[in-house]
């Protein structure tokens, strides 16, 4: 229900410019919604229950020092701040129980856990890529990144380097996939549009006839559509 197959969605900020979006996204429904902000909740959750494991083993080690007390809360968004938030949640039940947890779990067990349980709740839960395509100027690639610590990958092709457009395809384990190219003046390998979701064909000559048209007809780009 969080995501879907690889769907296409088209826009048309100008008659000279035009973006194609392929995305595991499903439409943003209100069940969709409640659901998503379920899901964040749950993730604030479990990151916010290691790293108090994970301070806690800290806090028993040999290398931690005094929590410094303040009477009265620092500003917000400061360091202060999170060690006031410390030095209050530490007595609490929590940071008792995590305190508990973290004396009876090995160091080598406990560090590679928590660094898997953080990498796996900062990973996406969709994928978008993008193809906008600029009359005269030239074509951008993005595709976004596997988490939400990074930002996503983009990269600008101007019309002069471009020689040509192209679909291809090639086995994919036991079945053919096919996938747009863009051939790249002075390289030797060709930049893949779509490269981690590789949509299929139907969207891919949709995309491939949009953007030939758009960058090659004076009045093209109307072809290609949500699929």
């Amino acid at each position: 229900m969080l995501t879907t197959q690889p769907h296409l969605r088209t826009r048309r900020p100008s008659p000279t410019t035009v973006e194609y979006t392929v995305s595991t996204s499903p439409d943003l429904t209100l069940p969709l919604r409640l659901l998503l902000l379920t899901n964040f909740v749950l993730r604030t959750i479990i990151g916010l229950s290691v790293l108090l494991l994970l301070y806690s083993k800290f806090a028993l080690s040999s290398f931690s020092s005094p929590i410094p007390t303040y009477p009265q809360p620092p500003a917000f968004f400061t360091t202060d701040y999170v060690w006031f938030l410390i030095h209050k949640i530490t007595p609490s039940k929590p940071g008792l129980l995590a305190a508990r947890l973290a004396s009876h779990i090995p160091l080598v067990v406990l560090l590679p856990s928590s660094l898997l349980i953080l990498y796996t709740i900062l990973l996406r839960i969709h994928t978008t890529e993008s193809l906008l395509v600029l009359r005269g100027l030239g074509i951008q690639t993005s595709t976004s990144s596997e988490t939400y610590l990074s930002t996503a990958t983009t990269r600008f092709i101007p019309t002069d380097k471009i020689q040509d457009i192209l679909v291809n395809e090639a086995f994919r384990g036991f079945e053919v996939r096919y996938y747009l190219v863009v051939v790249v003046e002075g390289e030797e390998d060709v930049v893949v549009v779509f490269p981690r979701l590789l949509p299929r064909r139907q969207i891919v000559e949709s995309v491939w006839r949009g953007a030939r048209a758009c960058l090659y007809e004076p009045h093209g780009g109307k072809d290609g559509g949500k699929g």
